[in-house]
């Protein structure tokens, strides 16, 4: 199985990182992130799969464990795709000071989403 984000943190990591978000649940269908919008917010998702679609056409699907929603905020940019539900879903909801708090706390989430952002987008430099 694929390394996640979550895999990357000890099990008192992912506690208080889990601690530091609102729980939340979603339907099937829906898009909690669309593209082209401001970058106010991350999800890590904690059950089900998400679409993850540029300009429609579907990019990658991400699962448990997974964070979507890091890379505009890390490049304090844009959102480059849409995010669709396509199962329930059960996320993590973290504000942009809400993540910046944890980059500031915790220096491993910082690491974390640096490495995931750039095993995503090797292109993309910081």
């Amino acid at each position: 199985m694929a390394d996640t984000f979550f895999s990357m943190f000890t099990p008192e990591e992912i506690a208080r990182i889990s601690a530091s978000g609102t729980r939340v649940t979603l339907p099937e269908g829906w898009a909690p992130i669309s593209e082209s919008t401001a970058a106010d917010k991350a999800y890590v998702v904690l059950d089900g799969t998400v679409s993850v679609r540029s300009h429609g056409t579907e990019v990658a699907r991400l699962g448990p464990g997974d964070i979507v929603g890091e890379r505009a905020i890390l490049n304090h940019s844009l959102r480059t795709a849409t995010i669709v539900a396509l199962t329930p879903l059960e996320l993590i909801h973290f504000t942009k000071e809400q993540l910046d708090r944890l980059d500031v706390e915790m220096p491993t989430f910082h690491e974390a989403l640096e490495k995931t952002a750039a095993a995503r987008f090797p292109q993309t430099t910081s």
